[in-house]
Parts: C-alpha cells; sequence; structure tokens
C-alpha cells in the first residue's frame, strides 16, 4: 500500500544531545520514525477508515476565553470506521481506559483493581505491536532498556501510568497517559494537555467537544488525507486555542514516539526535529521527573513543502553562484578593457610626441 500522507498532527500545545532548532534535522531520528510510520499496519486509512471535515480557520483566541467564533459548523469527523476501532486490540483497549480519569487536575485519582488490569492489557497489547517493538530495539542499542520484555513493560507503566502531582499541594491527580490522551481541566477554564484523535472523535460524537476550525499558516491549507493537523475546539465548554495531534495513527506509534525521545534525553524539555513520512515537525517531550509530563507534534510543514523549500534554496544558491561567477568575469572583462584603453593612451600621446 502507498504511503499515506502523515500530515494531520491535531497539534494541542530545551535539551542538550536531543536539542534541535529547525534548522537542524535529526537524521537518525528521522530514520527510525519512519521505520515506525512503515511498520503501523493499525494505522487508519484517510477516505476509507474516516473522513475529515476541515471547514474554516480558526481566529485567535485567549487561554480561558469564553467566547470563541465558530469557523466550523460541522464536526471535525464525518466518519470513523468504529469497527476497527472496537476489533484492533490497541484501540479497543486504549478506548476501555480513556474513562478512567478525573477531568479536573487538584482531583485525586483512584485506580481500581479493574482499572489496573485494563492498565496492564492495553500495554501488553502495545509491546506485541511491531511498532513498539522496533522502538524497544532501538532503544536497547542504545542502552537505555533491559532487552527483557517485562523490565520494558515495567517502564512504560512508569513512564505513563505512574500517578504525580500535576500542581503543587495537591492529590495525586494526574500521569502522562491521562495528559497526553485524555485531556485535563485546570482551574476551570483551562484545557491542557488532550492530544490523542480518538479521545477527540468520542468527545465528538458525545457532543462534549466541538470543533472550532483548523489552524495553520495562510499559505497552509489543511488536506483531508492529512495525518497531522492542528486546530482549535472546546471540551466541556473549556477553549484550547491551539492544538495538535496525530490523526488516524495508532496507540502504539504515538507511544513509541514519545518513549523514545523521553528515554534519549534527562532534559526536563526536550524537543527534537523530523521528517516522517511528507510532514516536518517538532515533537516535543516535557518530563514530570521518571514520569511525562507532556508530549506532542507540533506541525512546521505538510505536503513536502519543506522539500520544495529546500529545493527552491538550492536554486537560489546556484543562481546567487552563477551570478557571482558572471561578475567575476565582468570584473575580468573590465580588466582587459582598462588595460586596452592604457595601451590606446600611450600610442596616442607616443605619435603626438612625434608630431612634434
Amino acid at each position: 500500500m502507498a504511503a499515506v500522507r502523515l500530515c494531520l498532527v491535531l497539534v494541542l500545545f530545551s535539551c542538550s544531545g536531543l536539542e534541535a532548532s529547525r534548522a537542524v534535522l535529526n537524521q537518525e531520528l528521522s530514520s527510525l520514525f519512519n521505520d515506525l510510520w512503515r511498520l503501523d499496519s493499525n494505522r487508519m486509512d484517510p477516505g476509507l477508515d474516516y473522513t475529515l471535515s476541515v471547514q474554516g480557520r480558526a481566529g485567535f483566541v485567549n487561554q480561558g476565553s469564553t467566547i470563541v467564533p465558530d469557523r466550523a459548523p460541522l464536526p471535525l469527523f464525518s466518519f470513523v470506521n468504529e469497527t476497527k476501532l472496537e476489533t484492533i486490540t490497541t484501540f479497543s483497549n486504549l478506548i476501555k481506559l480513556l474513562n478512567n480519569y478525573e477531568r479536573s487536575t487538584g482531583v485525586a485519582e483512584t485506580v481500581t483493581t479493574e482499572e489496573l488490569q485494563e492498565i496492564n492489557k492495553f500495554v501488553d497489547s502495545v509491546v506485541q505491536t511491531p511498532v513498539m517493538k522496533r522502538a524497544h530495539q532501538f532503544l536497547v542499542t542504545k542502552r537505555l532498556v533491559s532487552s527483557d520484555v517485562r523490565s520494558f513493560k515495567n517502564k512504560l507503566n512508569r513512564i505513563w501510568f505512574h500517578l504525580y502531582r500535576r500542581q503543587r499541594n495537591s492529590q495525586l491527580d494526574s500521569c502522562g497517559f491521562e495528559h497526553v490522551f485524555v485531556g485535563e481541566t485546570r482551574s476551570g477554564n483551562e484545557l491542557i494537555g488532550f492530544h490523542n484523535w480518538v479521545q477527540f472523535y468520542l468527545q465528538e460524537k458525545a457532543l462534549d467537544l466541538d470543533y472550532k476550525g483548523f489552524k495553520s499558516g495562510h499559505q497552509d491549507f489543511p488536506d483531508q488525507d492529512d495525518h497531522v493537523l492542528n486546530l482549535q475546539f472546546t471540551w466541556h465548554g473549556v477553549v484550547k486555542p491551539v492544538g495538535s495531534a496525530f490523526i488516524g495513527t495508532s496507540p502504539e506509534f504515538e507511544m513509541a514516539l514519545y518513549t523514545v525521545l523521553f528515554l534519549l534525553s534527562t532534559e526536563k524539555s526536550t524537543t527534537v526535529l523530523v521528517n516522517i513520512d511528507q510532514c516536518q515537525m517538532e515533537l516535543v517531550v516535557v518530563r514530570h521527573g521518571a514520569s511525562i509530563q507532556t508530549a506532542y507534534p507540533k506541525l512546521l510543514s505538510s505536503n513536502s513543502r519543506h522539500l520544495q523549500q529546500g529545493n527552491q534554496g538550492q536554486q537560489y544558491q546556484h543562481q546567487a553562484q552563477q551570478y557571482q561567477h558572471q561578475g567575476q568575469q565582468h570584473q575580468h572583462q573590465g580588466q582587459q578593457y582598462n588595460q586596452q584603453y592604457n595601451q590606446y593612451q600611450g600610442q596616442q600621446q607616443g605619435q603626438q610626441s612625434h608630431s612634434h
């Protein structure tokens, strides 16, 4: 099957050796993440497994605002293949976890025995996928994790499901999985996290989420078959001014990317620039001790625009070199003309002196 564009990061929004600017592409991680992209056989296909209605471009909105212009009267998702969500193991196990958490930060999380079993079942299914196996293999070669699968599962549990305090003097009210895959509200008027497309679809279907429009530069317009999208939405009436997430990708793909980045750096915040399929993006991971605090993609260009811009830059550079070469030729010609003129002047002066 031909590679499908990966450019719908639903963008919900430094480091040491991994620190990246937009000018520095991490080739090693780009190669690894494209391996994971090709291995992601559970990924949904746009137009076949889901249909998007991106509609209008959302305007600027302050965090906490209660007035949010709606540039998208229709839902973002026109259709999703729910049969696949129910029958693909990692998707179905993911969905069972989404209602296990308190929406508001500051409210203590209670993990029941049943919920703990659901977590273990989800992690078990994720590590059995080709995507996470490849990520595990990479981390083993970097000597960051043990090759033992049980040990690796424990590491994933610690990174993603260990409870911690998101606010000082609060209860154990949050974990990486809740923040990234489920979403949280803070102080009743701030929406944080919420970087997963499955949760977005289910909450939109339940009428608890209202899509307000896409967010992009004036030259960018998202396509329905993109796999990364920047957007704006409200959840239970609380606005996310700018958000991002992968669309259609499997849970194991997202967890693998962020787990690799988390373990490659010990910095509080890690940002890397990568090319995945036809998209160029920054991937951001922020840690909370030995666990993830947040993780999300930040789309920079889609539809291979970064490659087109690179080619255009090379063309400009080549033209500049040509002009420089032409300038050197003109300078050389000018020197020749000056030399010929000086010779001519000398001859004229000689003739005049002879006539006198």
